[in-house]
């Protein structure tokens, strides 16, 4: 266990390396030789809204700063990065960060996002991470406005080694195939990968309802996760694609993707405080191999790694 928990933090503090950088690194800098009063905390707050941790974050931290060092908890300037790492995990108490699998396989998760987001890598990644567990996984192509979108994950699942259901026309009609594909060999989870669109195209969303509606028809309780990837790199814009995308599928968790290389991890915490959804997984890089479940001690280990 010890193993796998610093291999974890391992990939997590290479891919939190930027954000790391661009955050913990220049807090240091500022940190040092510093007296603790309202103007270094006022820096500390642009600091960390720059950090794309979110206004309303950054200014709540800031408050349990003044706090702090009103009732004398915090004396000194050095000491604000032990607070903030401590803080900092305090915005994910205790819940249910995995799958909520269904009580009669399969588990239903349907998969959404907006094309570039790396949606359907994502499918794969799952999968993966699936199918490691011992779990039979059937994934449905039912992106089916992207031929591409259709031919990468049949390449996906033919590398990991799962069945992939396709069909031409009406998405909504694949992932009903798909349903029965499930069912009739008796697969645990069921993968369907959905058209890519913007939140702000409502017909495409609608599309979206009707697979969901789809779904739940065919297997009663389905789908039993929707989530949603989001691109780390785009930072707060990600948040309004989570809030639009949550009206009109019910969101259940996020999957945030490319947090390799971006300097905007701090992405992770706006989201649990903006949008009160939780991050399940997230993907660190483009191999299939390259997902973590999302741990929030791991998370906030790495990004003071």
């Amino acid at each position: 266990m010890a193993a796998m928990f610093a291999r974890a933090l391992e990939k997590l503090a290479t891919g939190l390396a930027r954000t790391r950088q661009r955050l913990v690194g220049s807090l240091k800098a500022m940190l040092t030789g510093r007296q603790l009063d309202d103007a270094l905390l006022d820096e500390l707050e642009a600091r960390l809204i720059q950090a794309d941790i979110g206004v309303a974050t950054a200014a709540r931290i800031k408050a349990d700063l003044q706090a702090a060092y009103k009732d004398k908890r915090l004396a000194r300037a050095e000491d604000v990065l032990e607070f903030l790492k401590a803080d900092l995990k305090t915005n994910w108490p205790p819940a249910d960060r995995g799958i909520r699998l269904a009580v009669t396989p399969p588990t239903v998760i349907l998969i959404a996002g907006i094309n570039g987001s790396g949606k359907t890598t994502s499918v794969a990644k799952l999968a993966w991470q699936f199918k490691q567990e011992g779990k039979k996984v059937v994934l449905a192509a039912a992106d089916t406005f992207r031929a591409a979108a259709v031919e990468q994950l049949s390449i996906w699942a033919d590398r990991i080694g799962v069945e992939v259901v396709k069909g031409a026309g009406d998405p909504a009609s694949v992932a009903f195939d798909a349903c029965d594909a499930a069912l009739a060999r008796g697969a645990d989870i069921l993968l369907v990968d959905t058209a890519g669109r913007l939140h702000t195209q409502d017909n495409l969303m609608r599309e979206l309802t009707k697979i969901r509606n789809v779904v739940s028809r065919r297997i009663p309780g389905a789908p039993h996760e929707v989530l949603l990837v989001l691109d780390a790199t785009t930072g707060q814009n990600a948040i309004n694609q989570a809030k639009a995308f949550a009206a009109a599928v019910d969101v259940t968790g996020i999957f945030l993707a490319k947090l390799d290389g971006t300097a905007k991890g701090g992405i992770v915490i706006a989201i649990r405080n903006e949008v009160n959804l939780a991050v399940k997984f997230v993907g660190l890089g483009e191999s299939y191999e390259d997902i973590e479940p999302f741990d929030p001690d791991q998370f906030v280990e790495a990004l003071f790694a």
